[in-house]
């Protein structure tokens, strides 16, 4: 199942993606790679996780990543209005490219850092609730608070979408995996050098 994080900074993630994984991430394109495999319903299911980093130069990329996606996570730093201020260009690039089905969680970062934060609960949970079917949540990183909760809470939901037939040909498998890896798109030519005017 490819779980995308499209964030708005990469620095608004600190961790989530590589507190969840095990494995070292393959930088591939503009996105880091992982596998992981969690056990949900008595069953091993395998998780391909790509994480854009929010990398606008990579949006040709990482485009083809939401048309695999069965699940979105969309992170913003909690202490940073700007990364929250994103969070609109990037539902666009979800409405235009990802699936309809595709389940969508909006994930408040560095919850440890409650004294700068800039960015109320309240705004988080308005936000979400404007958008059909995306869930909202609050983590840290830093403290491992929620992280597990947010993938396991995002597969549970998209294995109740799954059609039963298809659900049951799937677990019939020692390893369900959800979504073949999306087809990458050649990279793109490296970014020219910015020159500072004096």
């Amino acid at each position: 199942m490819p779980a995308e994080g499209t964030l708005s900074d990469p620095h608004s993630n600190p961790g989530i993606y590589s507190h969840f994984t095990e494995e070292e991430a393959k930088i591939q394109r503009g996105v880091d790679f992982k596998i992981k495999t969690v056990e949900l319903r008595g069953k091993k299911i395998r998780l391909q996780i790509w994480d854009t980093a929010g990398q606008e130069r990579f949006n040709s990329i990482t485009s083809a990543y939401y048309r695999s996606a069965k699940g979105i996570i969309l992170v913003y730093d909690i202490t940073k209005k700007e990364t929250f201020d994103d969070l609109p260009k990037w539902m666009k690039m979800i409405d235009k490219y990802a699936s309809e089905d595709a389940e969508l969680l909006l994930v408040g970062n560095k919850l440890d850092c409650e004294t700068d934060r800039e960015i109320t609960r309240q705004q988080g949970e308005k936000f979400a609730q404007q958008i059909t079917g995306m869930r909202f949540c609050e983590a840290s990183a830093k403290d491992n608070f929620n992280v597990d909760e947010i993938f396991l809470k995002l597969v549970d939901d998209i294995l109740k979408k799954m059609p039963l037939d298809i659900l049951r040909n799937e677990l019939s498998n020692s390893i369900l995996s959800l979504q073949p890896e999306p087809e990458i798109p050649p990279e793109l030519p490296p970014p020219r050098p910015h020159v500072r005017c004096c």
